[in-house]
């Protein structure tokens, strides 16, 4: 146990000592979650917005007043064709014309480059100038009553640093040992190998705890997002997570055998798949079926899903049970294949 623990404390002197890594390793969790929380949003505000005053009247007035006073919406000029906002969309000086018609008739000309934002500022303008006469439509919005985007963003920022950082790490190390060639000094040492290995991992399990917490301080006190579940399995799941992660950059060693290949594997095995085919941007029910498909091996997919029910939803652990059993599954698996290649590399 003595050697176990002289191996651990090694690694994490070394960890400790590289300044620079240290400094990237806590400031890019900070800097994303400034980011994707404030900066990165999908929020709709400050529209700049045209009016056609070819048909206007008291009532078409009112609406564009309501328009107005809106936090979503500028009124930033007045027109008398449709032509002239149509222009004025196409040369980037709008983003929304609202054209009125005989019999109160409304017409929307958007800009519709981005489908998405376009869909959400009609939504948004039509439920503004809304006729205050009609009944009113009562609308109630589960679990983000605000549509803020960092409800959204967050679990998503957990799931991709954490499995970034702890498979990326875990690998670059043990092939620094590799190239080095202190590793084979460390495994004829009295330590068994696969102690070697978890001492190794150990570190980086600590520091991806420490950036867990990190992010889930911010997103509580810094950008408001509560924790509507239990404490106690958002850290259980994410240890499962962490344990994959860390699995996933002792298979990416065996594979590696120089720190830069280890770095591309790295950034070419999960960041483009972690972005992209996670949930983390774009919802994978929205997908082609193939990369649905693709998307079923990518393990921050079921990370996220799980820590959006237990953050953002409150749900008990039962309910996030078929994400666990993958996540679990994956760990089992990528933790079997590491050791055994990890093996054979020995013999």
């Amino acid at each position: 146990m003595k050697q176990f623990l002289s191996f651990v404390i090694k690694e994490a002197k070394h960890i400790l000592r590289d300044k620079r890594t240290m400094l990237i390793l806590f400031g890019m969790p900070v800097v994303l979650m400034f980011l994707f929380g404030f900066a990165i949003t999908t929020d709709v505000k400050n529209v700049r917005t045209v009016v056609v005053t070819s048909q206007m009247d008291y009532q078409t007035q009112q609406a564009v007043e309501r328009l107005a006073q809106s936090e979503y919406f500028t009124i930033t000029q007045t027109v008398s064709t449709p032509q002239e906002a149509e222009r004025l969309i196409r040369g980037q000086k709008a983003d929304l014309a609202l054209v009125f018609g005989k019999n109160h008739s409304l017409q929307f000309t958007v800009d519709g480059s981005d489908p998405n934002m376009a869909q959400q500022w009609t939504a948004y303008a039509q439920q503004v100038i809304a006729n205050p006469s009609a009944p009113p439509v009562n609308q109630k919005l589960l679990y983000n009553p605000q549509m803020r985007s960092a409800y959204n963003f967050v679990p998503a920022i957990m799931g991709m640093l954490l499995i970034l950082i702890c498979a990326m790490m875990t690998s670059i190390s043990i092939v620094r040992e590799k190239e080095r060639g202190t590793m084979e000094v460390l495994l004829v040492s009295p330590v068994r190998p696969l102690m070697v290995i978890i001492a190794k991992a150990v570190p980086y399990l600590v520091l991806a705890f420490a950036i867990l917490i990190t992010i889930l301080l911010m997103a509580r006190f810094v950008l408001g997002v509560p924790l509507q579940g239990s404490l106690f399995w958002i850290l259980a799941v994410s240890t499962l997570y962490i344990l994959l992660a860390l699995s996933l950059g002792l298979l990416i060693s065996n594979v590696a055998q120089t720190q830069l290949v280890a770095l591309l594997l790295s950034a070419m095995v999960l960041l483009m798949p972690v972005v992209m085919l996670s949930g983390m941007l774009f919802p994978v029910e929205s997908m082609p079926t193939i990369l649905q498909w693709i998307s079923a091996i990518v393990p921050p997919r079921y990370y996220i899903q799980a820590m959006r029910k237990l953050m953002i939803m409150g749900v008990g652990i039962g309910d996030v049970a078929h994400e666990v059993a993958v996540l679990a599954g994956m760990t089992a698996a990528l933790l079997a294949i590491a050791l055994k290649k990890f093996n054979v590399r020995l013999k």
